[in-house]
């Protein structure tokens, strides 16, 4: 097994910040499951955020889980370098509950492109908002552990499902894994996780985020 990467610890100190000025109706929990919710409708993990943002992965995760309230500049940084305006940032959630249902076809290889390092993603059913799911292909072009620079990690909990090929699952708290077509997977994501492609050809997975 390869070595695993060494992670710095996040400062823990409490973070003093300006509360921005916002409506009166948007109380703290909603905007940050809306900061959240446009993230992962995008794709991005918190490290990927960062780097878009400027903003600390630590001031990310704080934020979403109302631990801090956002400057006006930290919401600037936001909407600039998730692409949103303003408004979008500050919607109220739809609450209502009702018969009504959502449905969105994806047509093969019209999701939304978003390539990174080690994987080539293809976002899923994006033009639906509020997902409590966020489906995407991925095409995985690492070959080696030592591609990666540290542990993917993230909210919540993914499903992976191997479409083509065989990979190598590498999480945290096990030893890495041999996945071949038709296997599948589920963890904790916020469980340090890597994949890498073994087969001939660079393998295709399906993930489901939760």
């Amino acid at each position: 097994m390869p070595d695993q990467p060494h992670f710095l610890q996040h400062d823990k100190q409490a973070l003093q910040v300006e509360r921005a000025e916002t409506d009166a109706r948007v109380e703290p929990l909603q905007l940050g499951q809306r900061v959240r919710e446009i993230r992962l409708s995008q794709g991005l993990t918190l490290e990927e955020a960062s780097k878009l943002t400027g903003l600390a992965r630590s001031t990310l995760s704080k934020i979403e889980n109302d631990q801090i309230s956002p400057t006006f500049s930290a919401v600037t940084k936001l909407v600039n370098g998730l692409g949103i305006d303003m408004p979008q940032l500050f919607t109220q959630p739809n609450l209502e509950r009702g018969g009504s249902g959502r449905r969105d076809i994806t047509r093969y290889s019209e999701g939304r492109p978003h390539p990174t390092p080690t994987y080539e993603h293809e976002l899923l059913a994006t033009s639906l908002t509020r997902k409590k799911m966020i489906p995407y292909r991925t095409v995985v072009r690492a070959r080696d552990f030592k591609d990666y620079k540290e542990w993917v990690r993230h909210d919540g909990e993914e499903f992976l499902y191997v479409l083509e090929g065989q990979v190598m699952l590498y999480t945290e708290f096990y030893e890495p894994t041999l996945l071949n077509q038709g296997d599948s997977a589920y963890y904790d994501c916020e469980m340090g996780h890597a994949l890498v492609s073994v087969s001939e050809q660079d393998a295709m997975v399906i993930w489901v985020t939760a």
